[in-house]
């Protein structure tokens, strides 16, 4: 197949999946084009299925700000004709979703017909779509979409309950590549961490409000008290200096290290003993799943998807947004020499359900079906 993919070109879980979905696709042979404003951070080899459509987004001065959704439209009638492609798969409702389907109608005119899946990954759902500024336009484009999938049974959910959604939603989870994701022999960066065998704990996000890292560092800091431990905080965002001026205030700022955006995380989740994942809404939690990949183990907020991702007493523990003790009490569990290789061991045994290899047939299977069924609908009249 020639599929088109639309995505954030960002560190996001939207962006993130699509990229690997991609590269996924394209060693099984299919021939992927991305369409979207900046190569993706994730697109890093080169393959000759592989294609880039960069979105030129110009500036005029009519418009106090570019018309990304009019330019992405644009670029992907161009590709579509171009390149022949079967199928248009848009990550993120806003605005792909909406662009896509005016492509599509514009495409129509020429005697062009293209099926179009939308995938809904979380905040496109859960925060701006239930904007009312958005909310018509959310609805319509995912009511227009020719297949629609959604990363949990719980933003399926979310969608059918905040949105008149006529469509129906397949739920297809995130996965994660094991070739790439595993625990490596990083011995050396552990020791220069915790010299002394201190206990390593990590967290790694966007630093927004939504992921509580607050609650991070505050767990950490009880838990210091009872376990010599570290702290790694990956990632970068608004919260960050509120963020250190609380590791100052707590006195624990030689304990813990901001390590910024890494590209490599795999390298620094090899060496930790928890991942912690405080979020007060988190569709499914791809980055504890690259965790769990690395044999880390989970404490986690019981938002979202993560219990379906995190199973509470086995691969970690799920506790109530914002239980900063029944965290801290948990993750004293995990950490105890008795406990830890149990839940490491499961930890990896349940990332492996999420392999690529096992969920990559059920995004072939649905993009043949909902061609098919777009085919009857349309190519016939």
């Amino acid at each position: 197949m020639k599929i088109g993919i639309v995505c954030y070109p960002t560190f996001g879980g939207s962006g993130v999946v699509a990229t690997e979905l991609g590269k996924a696709l394209a060693k099984e042979g299919h021939q992927i084009h991305f369409i979207t404003y900046r190569q993706p951070t994730r697109l890093d080899f080169f393959s000759e299925n592989l294609y880039y459509h960069e979105v030129d987004i110009k500036s005029y001065p009519l418009f106090e700000h570019a018309p990304y959704e009019l330019a992405l439209a644009s670029k992907m009638v161009n590709v579509v004709k171009y390149e022949g492609l079967d199928l248009l798969h848009v990550h993120y409702a806003i605005p792909h979703a909406s662009a896509a389907y005016m492509a599509k109608q514009i495409l129509k005119e020429e005697g062009i017909y293209i099926p179009v899946v939308t995938t809904l990954h979380g905040t496109d759902i859960t925060l701006v779509g239930k904007d009312p500024s958005y909310e018509p336009v959310v609805t319509f484009s995912i009511n227009q979409s020719d297949g629609v999938t959604a990363v949990s049974e719980d933003l399926k959910k979310d969608t059918f309950e905040h949105f008149d959604i006529k469509n129906h939603i397949e739920v297809i989870p995130n996965f994660i590549d094991l070739e790439r994701f595993k625990k490596q022999k990083k011995e050396h960066f552990k020791l220069a961490i915790c010299p002394h065998g201190e206990k390593l704990l990590v967290h790694t996000s966007n630093f927004r409000k939504v992921k509580r890292v607050e609650d991070v560092i505050r767990v950490f800091y009880q838990v210091r008290k009872s376990i010599p431990a570290k702290l790694l905080l990956v990632g970068d965002g608004p919260e960050r200096d509120k963020m250190e001026r609380l590791c100052r205030d707590l006195g624990t700022c030689d304990d813990i290290r901001f390590l910024g955006k890494l590209e490599a995380v795999e390298e620094v989740l090899s060496v930790a003993d928890l991942f912690i994942m405080p979020s007060e809404k988190e569709s499914f939690g791809l980055a504890a799943l690259e965790a769990m990949a690395c044999e880390v183990p989970i404490l986690s907020s019981n938002a979202g998807g993560i219990p379906e991702l995190n199973i509470d007493g086995v691969t970690g523990y799920v506790c109530d947004i914002g239980d900063v003790t029944t965290m801290t009490e948990k993750a004293l569990e995990i950490l105890d020499d008795k406990n830890l290789q149990r839940f490491k061991t499961n930890a990896l045994a349940r990332a492996k359900e999420f392999d690529v290899a096992k969920i990559l047939p059920l995004y072939e299977k649905f993009y043949i079906e909902t061609i098919e069924k777009f085919q009857s609908k349309f190519i016939n009249v």
